[in-house]
């Protein structure tokens, strides 16, 4: 399988090409950057010490041509924009992305009618078990737990709360029957009043070099349970991502995301 990656000489994207030049069944065909990028015309493997004869480059068009498959962790103006020429040239897509508005993700959908894409908030594998952990234990703890969600990134992090600590809101409001865009609390300030028991709550940390932690806490009466995945290298984001990318190879088109990838469905 013929793989691109977006944003390649970002923290991500080179791991990204690291992964994809460590894996067997899969192949380097492009490496994207935006244009004025300090490292366009340089090899996609220098970084490694390795040549790939793959130059990272800014004309998407040029690099999809190539692919098929574009993986893309970079921002939605970004992802959008790239997911347009993918839609026009057939290329699939394994969307990490994060901070989409509801007009981003419809362009998604929409997008999915034509090519097949993983979309997904967290690729990792952990991550994703751990979804499946909050369902479970959200409809255990249905009534006298209060929920709170406590994520932590990097400072150079730009959307907040991150897309997984919104995604593991949405997996435990959904075991509980609730909506999420209505019992959400995203912000404390003054004096707030005491706390709506249907509420989930959000806090968000930002600083240094944090990979990602993550952790839902199930606060009752006497005792507190907390689900925590905690990510030290985006090495198991890079993992599922080509993991994703590999189950797209016989999927013409369709919306998918990791659990449809890991089977958890």
């Amino acid at each position: 399988m013929q793989i691109a990656i977006a944003g390649a000489s970002g923290r991500m994207g080179r791991m990204l090409i690291e992964h994809v030049l460590n894996t067997d069944g899969v192949e380097l065909a492009g490496a994207l950057d935006v244009p004025g990028a300090a490292a366009l015309g340089q090899d996609a493997g220098l970084f490694l010490g390795r040549q790939t004869g793959v130059q990272i480059a800014s004309d998407i068009e040029a690099v999809l041509s190539r692919a098929d498959c574009l993986i893309d962790f970079t921002r939605p103006e970004g992802t959008l924009a790239h997911l347009e020429v993918a839609k026009r040239l057939g290329v699939k897509m394994v969307v990490g992305t994060t901070g989409f508005d509801e007009s981003g993700k419809a362009a998604l959908a929409e997008a999915a009618k034509v090519v097949g894409i993983v979309f997904s908030a967290n690729m990792s594998v952990g991550v994703n078990a751990t979804f499946k952990l909050l369902d479970v234990a959200a409809r255990l703890l249905s009534t006298g737990y209060d929920i709170e969600i406590i994520e932590a990134h990097h400072r150079f992090k730009v959307d907040a709360p991150s897309g997984t600590a919104l995604a593991m809101g949405e997996v435990v409001a959904k075991a509980l029957g609730r909506d999420l865009k209505t019992c959400g609390v995203f912000a404390r300030e003054g004096h707030t009043g005491e706390r709506d028991p249907d509420s989930i709550g959000f806090a968000t940390v930002r600083g240094g070099d944090i990979v990602g932690d993550h952790t839902v806490m199930f606060a009752g009466i006497g005792e507190r349970i907390e689900i925590s995945h905690k990510s030290s290298s985006r090495q198991s984001y890079a993992d599922g991502a080509v993991r994703a990318a590999r189950f797209l190879a016989d999927k013409a088109s369709g919306m998918f995301d990791m659990q449809d990838v890991l089977g958890l469905k």
